[in-house]
């Protein structure tokens, strides 16, 4: 039998967006990254960002746009 070796893996950078990430909701194209402090990441259409954004700036370390503009979530 083979055994599993932890792995860590870090948050792609903000320009690695333009690779067609798709929306964990929905599968559409991703317009939005939300980068939380575990380090890992949640990516979303337009909609569901917009949908979600009260409850994304309470969890979010950054919410990373396409355009590669970076706001603070708090």
């Amino acid at each position: 039998m083979t055994e599993m070796t932890q792995t860590l893996t870090t948050t792609p950078a903000a320009d690695d967006l333009v690779v067609p990430f798709h929306c964990d909701r929905c599968g559409a194209l991703a317009k939005v990254r939300v980068v939380l402090a575990s380090g890992s990441d949640l990516v979303f259409c337009g909609h569901h960002a917009r949908e979600y954004e009260g409850k994304l700036r309470d969890i979010a370390v950054d919410i990373i746009e396409t355009d590669g503009e970076q706001r603070l979530a708090h």
